[in-house]
This record gives C-alpha cells, sequence and structure tokens, in this order.
C-alpha cells in the first residue's frame, strides 16, 4: 500500500505548480484609483524558477510572527506538562465530571465557537489545544475529539460570526454596509452550525471512546497525548499551584483578547511567563527551564517549518503577477449569471481563494470592492454577498496546508497532517453544502438587513 506523501512533499509540489503558473497565466494586478474604483490591468510576465528554492526562507520571513509564536507556545507547555501537573489535574477533574463528560465538551465546544464568532478567535486556539487534547485523551477519546472541541468549533465560529471585527466588521466596511448589520440571520446560522458541530462531535467521541488507565499508553494507531511526562518528584501541592497559574492564564487571556485586543506578542509573552512561573513553582532551576523550554520549541519545530514552508505558495503567485489574473479570470465568469448562480460562484470563488490565501484582511481587500458593484448591477445583497465570503473564508481552513494556525494546531496535537487530511475532507466538503443552502434564503427570501 503506498503511503499517502509527506506533508513538506505536497507543499513542495504546490509551490512548482505555482511556479509552473506563472510561466503560463498571464500577469497582471488590480490597481486602486484615488476615487476607490478596482481595476485590472495587465504587467510584463515575472516568472519564477530558482525563486521556489528561496520561497522557505522568504516564507519564514513573511510568516516570523506566527512562526516565533509556536515556538514560544511550545517551549511554554512543554515547561508546564513536564511538572506533571496537567495529568494531575485531569485525573482530578474525571473523578468529579463521573458520566458528565459530554455536557463537558458539548460546553467546551460552544465556548471556542463563540470565541471564534464574537472576537474572531484562530491563533489563540493553540495553546488551547495543548490544554484540551490532553484532557479528552485521558477521558478515553483521541487527539481528534479535541480538535473538534477546540479548532473546529472555533473556526464554526469564525465561519458564521456575527461580531468578527476580521471577518463582518473589514468585509461589511468594505462593501459599505452598516457594521455588524444583518445579526439576526448570522446568529441563527451560528446556531445550527454549532449544533451540528456538537451533535458530529459527540457522535465521533461515542464511537471511538476506549476507557483506559490514565497512565496506560496510548494505542499506537492513536495520536500520541501531549502530555509529555508524569514528573513524580512534583509535589501535589506545587501541582495545583501550577494549575492555579494555568487558570489564571486562561482568564488572562480571555480578558487581553476580548478587551485589550492583544494579538500574537502579548499571547506568546503570557504563555512565556506562565512556563517560567510554572517551572519556578515546580522547584526547577534556571538551567532546566532553559532545558526544558528548548526542548518544546524543538518538539514543535517541524510544524513552524511547515508554516514558513506554505507561505511560500502565496509568495511565489504573488511574485509572479498571477494572482491576481487567476482572481480576475474567476470574476469575469460571473457576467453572464443570474441572482442565485451569482451568489453561488462568489461563494465558489471565495472557497477556492482560501486554499491558497487564508488572510480574511488579504481576500476582502481584493475581492469585496470588486465584487460590491457587480451585486449592485445584478439587483443582489451587498449583506448576501459578505455573507458568501464569511463561509468561504472559513470552513477551508481547516483543510488547507497554507493555514499557519491549522498546522501549528495539529503540531500541539500530534496529529499528522495527511491523517488529518485523510480524516477531515468530507466533513468539510458537508460544511461548504451547509453553507450553500444558508445563503439561500438570503436570495430567495426577505430577511431583515439582506
Amino acid at each position: 500500500m503506498k503511503r499517502f506523501p509527506n506533508t513538506y512533499v505536497i507543499i513542495s509540489a504546490i509551490i512548482l505548480l505555482c511556479a509552473l503558473a506563472t510561466f503560463i497565466v498571464p500577469a497582471g494586478q488590480y490597481v486602486t484609483a484615488t476615487d476607490g474604483t478596482v481595476t485590472y490591468e495587465r504587467l510584463s510576465p515575472s516568472p519564477q524558477s530558482w525563486q521556489v528554492f528561496s520561497a522557505l526562507y522568504n516564507g519564514f520571513v513573511k510568516q516570523a510572527g506566527i512562526i516565533v509564536f509556536i515556538l514560544i507556545v511550545g517551549g511554554a507547555f512543554w515547561i508546564l506538562n513536564s511538572t506533571g501537573a496537567v495529568t494531575f489535574g485531569i485525573e482530578k477533574f474525571i473523578t468529579a465530571a463521573g458520566k458528565y463528560d459530554k455536557l463537558v465538551l458539548s460546553g467546551l465546544i460552544v465556548l471556542f465557537s463563540i470565541g471564534g464568532a464574537v472576537f474572531g478567535m484562530s491563533e489563540e486556539t493553540i495553546p488551547f489545544v495543548g490544554i484540551v487534547v490532553p484532557l479528552v485523551t485521558a477521558m478515553g477519546y483521541d487527539a481528534i475529539t479535541g480538535l473538534l472541541v477546540v479548532y473546529v468549533a472555533s473556526n464554526i465560529g469564525f465561519s458564521s460570526a456575527f461580531l468578527n471585527p476580521f471577518t463582518v466588521g473589514i468585509a461589511q466596511e468594505m462593501a459599505d454596509l452598516p457594521m455588524f448589520s444583518g445579526m439576526g440571520y448570522r446568529i441563527f446560522c451560528w446556531v445550527l452550525l454549532t449544533a451540528a458541530c456538537i451533535v458530529f462531535t459527540l457522535v465521533y467521541a461515542s464511537r471511538i471512546r476506549q476507557p483506559r488507565p490514565l497512565k496506560q499508553p496510548a494505542p499506537a494507531e492513536q495520536p500520541r497525548p501531549v502530555i509529555l511526562s508524569e514528573a513524580k518528584d512534583v509535589a501535589p501541592a506545587r501541582q495545583k499551584a501550577i494549575l492555579w497559574v494555568l487558570l489564571l492564564t486562561v482568564v488572562a487571556l480571555i480578558i487581553g483578547v476580548t478587551e485589550f485586543k492583544w494579538y500574537m506578542a502579548e499571547i506568546s509573552a503570557l504563555f512565556l511567563a506562565m512556563g517560567i512561573i510554572c517551572g519556578i513553582i515546580a522547584g526547577y532551576g534556571p538551567n532546566k527551564i532553559a532545558e526544558q523550554f528548548l526542548s518544546g520549541a524543538k518538539d514543535i519545530l517541524s510544524a513552524a517549518m511547515v508554516v514558513g514552508l506554505a507561505s511560500g505558495i502565496i509568495i511565489i503567485l504573488q511574485d509572479g503577477h498571477v494572482l491576481d489574473t487567476i482572481l480576475h479570470g474567476m470574476e469575469s465568469g460571473l457576467g453572464e449569471a443570474g441572482k442565485t448562480a451569482s451568489l453561488a460562484m462568489m461563494y465558489g470563488i471565495q472557497t477556492v481563494i482560501n486554499l491558497v490565501i487564508p488572510s480574511a484582511t488579504a481576500k476582502a481587500a481584493i475581492t469585496i470592492p470588486v465584487m460590491s458593484p457587480f451585486c449592485d448591477m445584478i439587483g443582489l445583497s451587498r449583506q448576501s454577498m459578505v455573507l458568501a465570503f464569511q463561509f468561504g473564508d472559513g470552513f477551508t481552513n481547516m483543510l488547507t496546508p497554507t493555514s499557519g494556525v491549522l498546522i501549528a494546531a495539529l503540531g500541539m496535537a500530534k496529529v499528522p497532517y495527511s491523517q488529518w487530511v485523510k480524516w477531515i475532507w468530507k466533513t468539510v466538503v458537508a460544511l461548504i453544502v451547509a453553507g450553500f443552502v444558508l445563503l439561500l434564503p438570503t436570495v430567495l427570501l426577505s430577511i431583515a438587513g439582506f
């Protein structure tokens, strides 16, 4: 039986295909005039050849922030897990939760989905993966269950957001719509999709659950838990204190993100401080704290490497000036379609673009100014177009190798990208279809705000 290609092989192949496209696809770019009008113009060809070898370096430069974030969070959590406090807390939690574990999973899904819907929780999910995965694996589930509870739930919220400033806010502003208008139908979509996520997760969790003692090694075919050490030399009293530090860190993270608009710099600083404090409470000396941190950074380095390499895809397309040409070609095909077909094609364009450009801001800047006047020409609500942008921007984030957040989350959960893709692709397709079904009422029915 042939092995599924390595993640690095997949991304490298995509980079080579993109480089080949720069020799075939005409070069061009969108230009914004002083009055805000966006037009497309042809450019001289800029074929990319040897640049494929510099894609890794340029990708690292482009994504330096998230790469450093991954390494710091990975190192901090290694220190935390080496104290055994997480294992200690899980044992206590399981004893207290008893048969109510399904309620716990459902509550966490709602919490993370709200995070995605309200403040665009994305990179912030990475450290939570390190908390929740060992929790659910100790309860008898697998690492994929943990990813469903944290990463997938937050993506569901992100896709159907009603207050997310990074998708709804930016897109509505660019489409000249009142900020956060049409919220009622978006909340309906969020409730429906979050409920579906809960049902799907609970059905999957019930099917794969294999109760086992906490210290018994996981079966070989299951992803390795993120519990790194039992650390029997750390006293229970110290472990309790470390858990309080972890709880306060989570509270500080939520407050910082929602109230003070923290981003990767502040969040990485918070978790670095958490790791050092946990090491001190555990009785570690400076050398041991440094050694544990480096071990964690080394363990997650492969995920950071993938982030840098995947970013090279965008760099090749941009430097070859073919990305806007591809965009222009897809958008030109909308001219002869009716409202429903045009909305479906817009949704398809956003979905395809998201496979190579995970940034919501970048996609909004490129597509919304062009699609907005087209909506006016055919009598389609701009609000429907924004909702299509949201769905297209969110669902495929769970699949695209260019998403640094996905790669980092998989690295924290110890789930190989190839395994994840083989498992999740049908679910992503189902969500894309569900998104289209939810778009239809905005064209066929009279909905407030649309």
